[in-house]
C-alpha cells in the first residue's frame, strides 16, 4: 500500500461523508469530531512528546530518583491544595481535590469524537435499507448545478424517473387487517414502514433524537470524568473573567499540585510530599472552557432542529408546502383543481419519505434545481393513467394507497 493511499484514508472528504443529512447533523458528526480529534492530538503530543509534569524534589534526590518520582506522580495522580492551607499528616481530607483526569484526556476526547460520529454511522447503515441511495442521489443533483442546460435537463429527468420507480415499488400491493392497522399507525410517523412511506422519515427522527441525547449525555460524561463540575463550568469561567480572577490558581484545572509517595529503604519507609507543576492544565482549562460553550451551542441548535423536523413530519399540512412552493415558481398551479391535485400529489404520491427526500435535496442544492426537479416529478405524476383520466374528465375511482 502506497503512502498516498494511506494518507487518502484521512482526507477531509472521507471524514465529511455524504450529503444525505442537513448542516445541523454535520455540526455534530463532522465539525465537533474534527475539534475533538484536534484537541486529542494536541494534548497527547504534550503528554507523550513533551514533559507533562515537573516536580520540586529534595536535595538528596539524584537523577534516577527524580525520574522515578516524576513517573510515579504522573501515574498515581496529584491533588490540589491552596498555598494558604496547611497539610495535616494525620488528616487526608486535603486529598479531596485529587486530580484523576489529566492522564486520560487524549483518550476521553477521542472517545467523545467516536460518540459524536456514532449516530451518523447508524444513519448511513440503516438508511440503505430503504432501497434508495440518497448519497448518490444528492451527489447527482448537486453536480447538475454547474452543468450545461441539456445535461442538466437529462439528469433532472433521470432523478425524477428514479424517484418515481422507487416510490411506486414501495407501495402496498395487498391489503388486510394488519396492513390497515399499520397504515393508521404510520399516519403519526412513529412506525417506520417502507410500504407506508414512513421508513426514512421515522428513522431520521430517531437519528435526530440520538444527536440530542448524545450532546446531553456528554455533559454527564465529562461531569463524572472531571470530578463533578463540568455542567456549570462555562458560567464559572465567565464569572472568573468578570471578577478579574484569570491569574488566580484554578481549583478545577490547577497548575501547581502536590504528590505524596513512599520510598522503602531496607526496613524503613519514608514519606515524601513534593510540589509539582502540570503545564498541560494551562491548555486543558482553555480546551474544556471552549468545549462547554461549543456543546451548549450544538445542543441548542440540534434540539431546535429536532423539534423543527418533528413539526414538519407529524403535521400533514406541511407536506404540500415544500412542493407547492416550487410549483408556484414554475407557474404550474392554476385553479382550485390544480391545488387539490397538488395536495394528492404530496399526500398520496410522495408521502412522508418522498417529501423527506426532497427536503434533503433542497438542503444540499439550490432552489433552481429544486424547481426543475419538483416540476418534472409533477409532470410524471400527471401522466400516470389514473391521474390522466381524471384530468381528462373521465370517471375514475382509483387513488394511490
Amino acid at each position: 500500500m502506497s503512502v498516498t493511499s494511506v494518507l487518502g484514508l484521512a482526507t477531509w472528504g472521507k471524514l465529511r461523508g455524504n450529503d444525505d443529512d442537513d448542516w445541523v447533523d454535520r455540526l455534530s458528526h463532522i465539525y465537533t469530531v474534527v475539534l475533538l480529534i484536534a484537541f486529542g492530538i494536541f494534548t497527547a503530543s504534550g503528554q507523550y512528546a513533551g514533559d507533562p509534569i515537573q516536580c520540586w524534589f529534595p536535595a538528596e534526590f539524584t537523577g534516577s530518583y527524580v525520574s522515578y518520582a516524576k513517573s510515579y506522580c504522573w501515574i498515581k495522580n496529584t491533588y490540589y491544595l491552596p498555598m494558604e492551607e496547611t497539610i495535616h499528616p494525620d488528616n487526608d481530607t486535603h486529598k479531596q481535590h485529587e486530580l484523576t483526569y489529566y492522564q486520560w484526556i487524549p483518550l476521553i476526547l477521542l472517545f467523545m469524537a467516536f460518540l459524536f460520529k456514532f449516530p451518523s454511522f447508524i444513519w448511513r447503515m440503516l438508511a440503505g435499507l430503504s432501497g434508495i441511495n440518497m448519497a448518490k442521489l444528492v451527489e447527482m443533483a448537486g453536480a447538475t448545478q454547474m452543468a450545461d442546460q441539456a445535461k442538466r435537463d437529462q439528469t433532472v429527468e433521470h432523478i425524477a424517473l428514479y424517484l418515481d420507480r422507487w416510490l411506486e415499488s414501495n407501495r402496498q400491493y395487498h391489503f388486510n387487517a394488519l396492513v390497515r392497522l399499520k397504515q393508521r399507525a404510520s399516519k403519526f410517523c412513529f412506525l417506520c414502514n417502507k410500504r407506508e412511506g414512513t421508513f426514512l422519515t421515522g428513522l431520521y427522527l430517531v437519528i435526530k433524537l440520538l444527536y440530542v441525547l448524545n450532546i446531553i449525555a456528554h455533559f454527564f460524561i465529562l461531569n463524572g470524568f472531571l470530578g463533578g463540575f463540568f455542567e456549570m463550568w462555562g458560567i464559572e469561567a465567565v464569572n472568573s473573567l468578570a471578577n478579574e480572577a484569570v491569574t488566580k490558581e484554578s481549583r478545577r484545572f490547577p497548575r501547581v499540585t502536590l504528590c505524596d509517595f513512599q520510598i522503602r529503604q531496607l526496613q524503613n519507609i519514608q514519606d515524601f510530599t513534593v510540589q509539582c507543576v502540570l503545564p498541560i492544565n494551562l491548555f486543558n482549562e482553555k480546551i474544556f472552557t471552549f468545549l462547554w460553550f461549543w456543546f451548549v451551542l450544538v445542543g441548542v441548535v440540534t434540539s431546535a432542529s429536532f423539534l423543527m423536523w418533528i413539526w414538519r413530519s407529524v403535521f400533514r399540512r406541511n407536506r404540500v408546502t415544500v412542493v407547492k412552493k416550487y410549483l408556484k415558481i414554475s407557474d404550474q398551479l392554476g385553479g382550485p383543481s390544480d391545488r387539490k391535485l397538488c395536495q394528492r400529489f404530496a399526500d398520496q404520491y410522495l408521502r412522508d419519505d418522498g417529501i423527506f427526500l426532497l427536503r434533503i435535496i433542497e438542503r444540499n442544492t439550490s432552489d433552481i434545481l429544486m424547481t426543475d426537479l419538483v416540476t418534472k416529478m409533477w409532470d410524471v405524476y400527471r401522466k400516470k393513467p389514473m391521474v390522466k383520466k381524471e384530468l381528462e374528465g373521465e370517471p375514475n375511482g382509483e387513488t394511490y394507497a
